[in-house]
């Protein structure tokens, strides 16, 4: 029981899903990486609405 080999379509495929997953994993971890820094921040504070003429 021999397994055929793999096409050169299917090397090609991988190499273009491996890369592309790579990417959405780098920006998944910037946006994850941002927010934490946001939300984190000391000087973080959520505005509240000023009243006017008095």
């Amino acid at each position: 029981m021999s397994f055929r080999e793999e096409h050169e379509l299917h090397k090609r495929r991988f190499g273009r899903n491996l890369g592309l997953g790579l990417v959405l994993a780098g920006f998944v971890a910037l946006i994850f990486g941002l927010t934490v820094a946001k939300v984190t921040d000391d000087d973080f504070m959520v505005p509240t609405q000023q009243q006017e003429g008095n």
